[in-house]
């Protein structure tokens, strides 16, 4: 495929034209969903206004002005904006013939920070890079090259998808690779990435007894911990027990704590493993239905991570429960206009690619969402395109510049006439 093929800018591109009515021509080049774009644009906006009222505290420790955050979000916006629009000027079907490439390069990766990367909390999840002087975090890109491979995997594994070694084993072997890799620093992502596979899987007609019992094995690890956390809990003094030394190894301890915490903690529990929680439920309750208003933030001055992992507790607390249910309403919207992408997009590599990379924001936008109004134990993921940018953030725009890459082929398609049929 020449580069013509893979990325097209029209002659009359924005790019070719740096003023007058430069806007215009964006808008009129930029394809896909449009549905899409303006939830990208919509909640861009919210997560300005958010991580500015949200990093107070954060700027006052490091002897910084609040603007400051401002723009370097403003500036992860902008960058990230830009590679949604590049992203969906590419051809889709390029991200199947690197799909195996970056999910090798994933491996090493994965194996350098496990044992190299930068520790925070008994865990590595970031390299630095020399150059920019910029965390990034592995498992972000080895995500996406998994849901890229496996849906590759998916699309060519059809005709024989219901045997056990020619179509399940080429497919389950990547993601359980990429599991075992990112679970020892990061557990609660990797049972992201697992359970997304296992919907894709389901959705790509992989034999159900295989799915179920590759589940009812990788369950095995998560409920031992249950049974260590019950197990060294005190339910009489109230408080967990000293783990033995065998127990004490990386992360272990910090997974049983904060099953301990969630199971057992109760609402007048004023110790440190709380904090947060009660923190974000006192932020919640200020809220109440239409919320304190913007920049009004009380719980922001004692909620660590407000602008990140517990973001959307500050959107609670400024814009209440109205707030709330329409950040909600925006991710099932953009959960469902992806689903409708897949059921319209004629080619199953696309098709897959599309709904594998929806379900894991949508997953990940529950999962952060569930933990800041505890029903879900703290996981530390954050919430996407809100949260404060990083890496997670610019990998969440490439996510949705694939994404609408696929919408960017179908749309093309139906204005040419052919036939598009829904994808069973």
């Amino acid at each position: 495929m020449a580069f013509k093929d893979i990325i097209s800018i029209a002659p009359d591109s924005p790019f070719r034209n740096m003023s007058g009515n430069m806007g215009g021509n964006l808008v009129s080049k930029t394809k896909g969903d449009r549905v899409i774009w303006a939830i990208v644009i919509l909640l861009t906006l919210v997560s300005l206004l958010v991580v500015y009222s949200s990093t107070g505290s954060l700027a006052y420790k490091y002897s910084k002005s609040p603007e400051s955050y401002l723009f370097k979000q403003l500036g992860f916006i902008i960058l990230g904006v830009a590679i949604i629009y590049f992203a969906h000027r590419v051809n889709y079907t390029l991200y199947s013939r690197i799909a195996l490439i970056l999910f090798l390069v994933s491996i090493p990766l994965l194996l350098y920070t496990l044992f190299f990367g930068v520790q925070l909390n008994a865990g590595s999840r970031w390299i630095k890079l020399p150059v920019i002087n910029m965390t990034f975090q592995t498992s972000d890109l080895a995500r996406l090259a998994l849901f890229m491979y496996l849906s590759r995997q998916l699309s060519r594994k059809q005709n024989v998808i219901k045997d056990f070694k020619k179509g399940f084993l080429p497919v389950v072997m990547p993601v359980a690779i990429i599991v075992i890799l990112i679970a020892p620093a990061n557990l609660s992502t990797a049972l992201l990435i697992a359970g997304t596979s296992f919907i894709l899987m389901f959705i790509g007609r992989v034999s159900t007894k295989h799915i179920l019992g590759t589940m009812a094995i990788g369950l095995l690890p998560i409920l031992f911990l249950l049974m260590i956390a019950s197990k060294y809990y005190d339910k009489e003094a109230h408080k967990p027990k000293e783990l033995p030394a065998i127990l004490s190894i990386g992360r272990v301890p910090t997974w049983i704590g904060r099953i301990q915490t969630f199971r057992y903690s109760t609402k007048e529990d004023q110790n440190e493993k709380m904090y947060q929680i009660n923190q974000a439920k006192i932020a919640i309750a200020n809220g109440g239905f239409v919320g304190l208003g913007p920049g009004h933030s009380q719980a922001r001055n004692y909620l660590p991570q407000a602008y990140n992992d517990f973001i959307f507790a500050i959107i609670l607390e400024e814009y209440g429960l109205v707030g709330g249910v329409l950040i909600i309403f925006i991710y099932l919207l953009f959960l469902y206009r992806c689903i409708r992408l897949y059921r319209k997009c004629p080619f199953a590599f696309g098709a897959f690619l599309a709904l594998a990379l929806s379900f894991t924001l949508a997953i990940q936008a529950i999962a952060n969402m569930g933990v800041n109004v505890n029903i879900f134990p703290n996981t530390g993921v954050t919430l996407p395109l809100i949260s404060m940018g990083g890496s997670s953030f610019l990998f969440t725009c490439l996510s949705i510049g694939i994404i609408l890459s696929v919408a960017r082929n179908v749309e093309q398609l139906e204005g040419q006439g052919q036939p598009i049929v829904a994808v069973a």
